[in-house]
């Protein structure tokens, strides 16, 4: 197997493809002031759909779900079909750095777990312009929740996620890149596991003997076991914070 292989067999059918739950994505939503009757959503980053589905339902909105992964977009259409909500669904196939949207067409910009492929100022910039005037933004973002993480965590994350940055630091590129920061909450450490990590790690053991004398395939799945364990030994080092920001 090759390490897109490995990656692909690790993530396919996940419930989601990072930390996060419906309760926290509501949370979050209900700390969206002002949203109209029946909004225009934009999920950017959508993965397999888990909050897609929420906020498709919370808002009695449309929704419109971006991602890059094809896997990720047919099992979005599936889940919604399923859910009776593929009439509020749409779907598109695009980069987050270059999508094709109109401006202020969007009532709320939403992202889970995303932005960190682009960076998280690059990534609000390319997004403020989607949002309609005193329109909002919801993302969550990888951040440090002390000032002197330990240095295993900081080393892995600075090779990992160089920008990675504290909650105030995080607020700071909020503001630089034309948004009013309005709340954030750190999500919690069961978001982490429930449907992500504890589905993840059965997988990385009954990959090993397919993959045995294969180092490329192995590097990949020790990669993936060395930022759980991580996880287990500093959760109070580093999170996902939920931002919730209104567009300047």
């Amino acid at each position: 197997m090759t390490p897109a292989e490995v990656f692909e067999a690790l993530h396919a059918g996940l419930p989601q493809q990072g930390p996060g739950s419906d309760a926290s994505t509501l949370r979050a939503l209900a700390l969206v002031p002002d949203l109209p009757t029946a909004p225009d959503v934009l999920d950017v980053g959508c993965g397999p759909g888990r909050q897609t589905l929420a906020l498709a339902r919370a808002t009695g909105g449309r929704v419109t779900a971006v991602d890059l992964a094809p896997a990720f977009l047919e099992e979005v259409e599936r889940r919604a079909r399923a859910a009776g909500l593929d009439g509020r669904i749409t779907t598109r196939r695009e980069s987050l750095d270059a999508l094709a949207l109109p401006d202020a067409a969007f009532d709320l910009v939403w992202s889970e777990g995303a932005l960190y492929t682009v960076g998280f100022e690059k990534a609000l910039r390319a997004l403020r312009r989607l949002a309609r005037p005193g329109g909002a933004l919801a993302a969550t973002e990888l951040t440090w929740l002390v000032e002197d993480p330990p240095a295993a965590a900081r080393a892995f994350w600075r090779e990992v996620y160089p920008p990675m940055t504290t909650r105030e630091g995080n607020r700071r590129v909020l503001a630089a890149a034309g948004y009013a920061p309005l709340a954030d909450f750190t999500l919690p450490d069961a978001d982490w596991w429930q449907g992500y990590y504890a589905e993840l790690e059965p997988r990385i053991a009954s990959l090993r003997a397919r993959i045995a004398g294969n180092p490329a395939a192995s590097a990949s799945l020790d990669a993936s076991q060395r930022e759980i364990a991580l996880r287990r030994a500093f959760p109070d080092a580093y999170g996902y914070i939920f931002y919730v920001a209104r567009r300047a």
